[in-house]
Parts: C-alpha cells; structure tokens; sequence
C-alpha cells in the first residue's frame, strides 16, 4: 500500500511534536510505502531534514506556500457558469462548496492565478462582498487581503501531487484542503488526524499578531474554518487524540460516523526502564522542560516561574530541553528574559538532547503551553516516572487527572495557563513532598502502560488503513 502523508510546517524539517508522532508512524508500519507532501512556508524552511529517512519512504514531495509570489500572468478562466459559481461559492466562503477544488486545481479551468483574480467574475464577487462587510475602509487594503489570502491557496492546489492508495492529512488548512482536493480527483480514501484544532490555534495566533490589521482578523479566521469545515466533510475519518479534539470536531461539521478516537503512543518499554534519580529535599530541585523554543509553549512564563519558585527552592536548577533553531528570535527572546531575570545560575538551555539520558536525572517535568493536542513529552516523561506541572491545555488534565473513574490517580499538577504564581507554587509544593511526587511517578508510569503504547495506536491505524483500501465496514 502506498499512503501520502499530507504534513503542514512540520516533517520532516521540524523536529518533535506531530514531527516525531509521524516518524514513529512510518518506521512501525514497514509493510507499507510512505510519500511525504511537506508543505513548508518557504525554501528557507526545508533546507534540512531533522529525521534520517526511514526505507519505507519513497520520497519527499516539497511544495512552498511562498513560491507564489514568483507567479507572472497567464491565460484567463474557461468556466462554465456552473463552474464559476461553484468556485465562487468557495471564495465566499460557503458551506458545501469544497466540490470546487478540483476546478480550482485544474489551470486549463480556472486558468492562471492572477489571470483568475483579475477576472470579471473574481472582481464582481470582491466588490460585492466590499461593499457588504466594510465599505468604509481602504478598498485597496481589502484588494491585498483578499490577494494574499487567495493566491496562496490557488497555487499550492495546482502543484503536481504524487497518486497514492490513502491520503493522510495531519491537520487541517493547507494539508487537509489539498487532501480534499486529491480525495475528489483520484476517488482514494482521505483519513485527517488533528493533533490540535487547527481552525481555534490560527484563530488565537491571528488574534495576538501584528501582521493582520484588525479589521481583516475576523475574515483570516473565517478562511482557515472554511477550509477546516471542508476538510471535515470531505475525510473519510477523521481522528482526534482524546475527546476534547472530538467535541470541538463534532461541533465544527464531523459526521459522527466518521468520528473517531485515537491516542498517541510512545515506546514505554525502553523509558519505563530508566533509572530514577533519589535526592534529599536539602539536595536542591531539578526542574525540566522538555520543548520546542516556539511562542506557543510559552516559555516565557516558564522563566517567571522560576524566577520566584528559585526565591523559595534553595539549589534549584531548571533545564529547558529541547530544538531552538525553528523560531531564532524568540529563542533570543527567551535567553534575553533568563538574563534580565538573573537567572544565568539557575536555567540552561540544553538545545536538542537524548531525553534518555537526561530525564533519569529530572525531578519535575513542566509543560507551559498555551496550546496542545496530547503532548508527546508528557506521555514520555510519565512512561519515566517522572510527575508534571502542566497548564490546563489540550488533552494534559485528562493525561495527569485520568479519563474516568476506571482511570484513579494523579499523575501531576494542573495549573492555568500564562499563571507563573500557580506554576512557581506547585514546583515549590513538589519541593516540599518528595513522597507525592514519587506517587505521581509511578501513576503515571501506569496509565501509559495501560492506554498509550506505541504498540496500541500503530495497531489500529493498521487496521484503519486495511479498511480504508479494501473497504470500510458497515
């Protein structure tokens, strides 16, 4: 069988996270041929491969969202009407109207990309909608927007993509749009994993940016649920990892038959047998982090954490783990804020590291996202016996809390996110109670042994893909 995994600004130029959960996918299923479709934002994004490829690839299809600025003017549309308005329906942003994707992928239809967005009927439904939603601003800028919304869109889908017997997306957006599209074309099976809500994280980045204007936030937001709505009605099956990601899914469009379940795995084999460090309260504290530097984990607040959980913590050390080359600036952001805050003695910033050789050494394991699906590294880290502080994002209470009464024990600290207080007093209450903090340990070194080994989620995605190709159960 040969799958296309669709991955958004991810594998195999971005390391952990979705990155390491699709590594993990590829290498377990050797029976099967993979074809990675990375989209990347531009050239300067994939020039290396953070994975040694598995056998089992047989290429890495690139496309770049940011090469259609390098588009020049071609020849015009030959649409039907039918044609033209369905495509219209879908720049309008209507439901149902995804069916206009192949039309829109195909240039001897809808032509060239700016030739399009300097047609007649382009221009008819841009100046209507103006006029309907903010006739009192800058035309010009609602022109750009509407531009720089579209062109990208249209470029990605008419790329050349590589046939397959599935098509994987791993999000949404771009990936799950050009999926859709390669379902209607080829008739193959489409199956979506979330490991986040894509629609709610570009709306809550697109709330907090500086690039969109205020006025223009509402229409982005809108576009990237239009796309996720169309991905939904289009997927075959479509995943969540705990029932959080589900509810949002059902709400947004997902036919509950097609809805379903499917937790992350990690190897609790090899790190449920790490050994575990013993130390004296008066021996002081190693607290880890183990993350990308990227604005969405937040480490800033992570540093104002320490900065008074140190006050009270004599010894305490804090290792901040992981990847610092996908976001630069911010990974100088954060050392400029461990300087300001004097923190030089007590934070180090590791760069990527083999967590098998350091988590035997961490005490307390700190997750301060603002946003997550079911983090990786807090399944790791509980498969180690190591207890977590995590802020109350994604699927973390439902990791460290249990999913029902047949699930007891906590594994870990909830706290809110953006909170440094919460987290510095519950890194001091680990502190004080070495005895509850092995407790957490061996919890949650017991709820990944029961619920989330690799063994188990590669096994049903086996069996989905088995189905998909020979035919779905009735």
């Amino acid at each position: 069988m040969k799958i296309a995994l669709i991955v958004e600004g991810s594998y195999p130029y971005v390391a952990g996270g979705v990155a390491s959960w699709i590594q993990m996918l590829v290498t377990s299923m050797r029976e099967h041929d993979f074809e990675i479709i990375a989209i990347s934002s531009s050239r300067k994004e994939a020039r290396e491969s953070k994975y040694k490829m598995p056998v089992n690839v047989t290429g890495v299809h690139d496309v770049f969202i940011m090469d259609y600025l390098e588009l020049t003017e071609g020849r015009g549309p030959r649409l039907s009407p039918e044609e033209a308005r369905l495509c219209l329906d879908w720049f309008a942003f209507r439901e149902g109207s995804e069916g206009a994707l192949p039309i829109i992928a195909d240039p001897s239809r809808l032509g060239n990309p700016i030739a399009f967005l300097k047609s007649e009927a382009f221009w008819e439904l841009l100046v209507d909608s103006y006029r309907q939603e903010m006739p009192t601003r800058s035309f010009n800028a609602y022109f750009w927007t509407w531009r720089s919304m579209y062109l990208p869109a249209i470029f990605l889908l008419q790329q050349p993509y590589p046939e397959a017997d599935l098509y994987h997306a791993v999000s949404t957006g771009y990936a799950g749009m050009i999926a859709s599209y390669l379902r209607q074309k080829h008739g193959r099976p489409f199956i979506l994993t979330e490991h986040g809500v894509y629609a709610r994280e570009r709306e809550e980045e697109i709330l907090q940016s500086a690039w969109v204007e205020p006025g223009f936030k509402r229409r982005w937001i809108d576009y990237f649920y239009h796309m996720s709505k169309g991905a939904y009605r289009t997927a075959d099956r479509t995943i969540a990892l705990y029932g959080g990601t589900q509810h949002i899914q059902l709400e947004l469009g997902v036919p509950e038959e097609r809805s379903l379940i499917i937790p992350n795995g990690i190897d609790y084999g090899t790190l449920s047998r790490l050994p575990r460090r013993t130390s004296e309260q008066d021996a002081g504290m190693i607290f880890g982090a183990l993350v990308r530097l990227v604005p969405i984990k937040d480490v800033k607040t992570l540093l104002y954490a320490a900065r008074l959980a140190s006050r009270r913590i004599p010894g305490m050390e804090l290792w901040i783990m992981g990847p610092t080359e996908e976001d630069p600036d911010y990974y100088q952001e954060c050392l400029a804020l461990s300087r300001q805050l004097e923190l030089e003695d007590i934070v180090t910033f590791t760069g990527k590291v083999p967590i098998a050789e350091r988590l035997p050494m961490v005490d307390v394991l700190i997750l301060s996202s603002i946003s997550e699906g079911q983090p990786l590294a807090v399944l790791e880290g509980m498969a180690a016996g190591i207890p977590w502080i995590c802020t109350d994002v994604g699927s973390c209470r439902e990791l460290l809390e249990g999913k029902d009464e047949h699930d007891p024990g906590t594994a870990g600290y909830i706290v809110p996110p953006v909170d440094p207080a919460a987290m510095a007093e519950r890194m001091l209450q680990m502190y004080e109670s070495p005895g509850q903090r092995s407790y957490m340990g061996s919890v949650g070194r017991r709820r990944v042994e029961a619920y989330y080994q690799t063994e188990h989620f590669i096994g049903t995605y086996r069996k989905l893909y088995r189905e998909a190709v020979d035919g779905w159960p009735e």
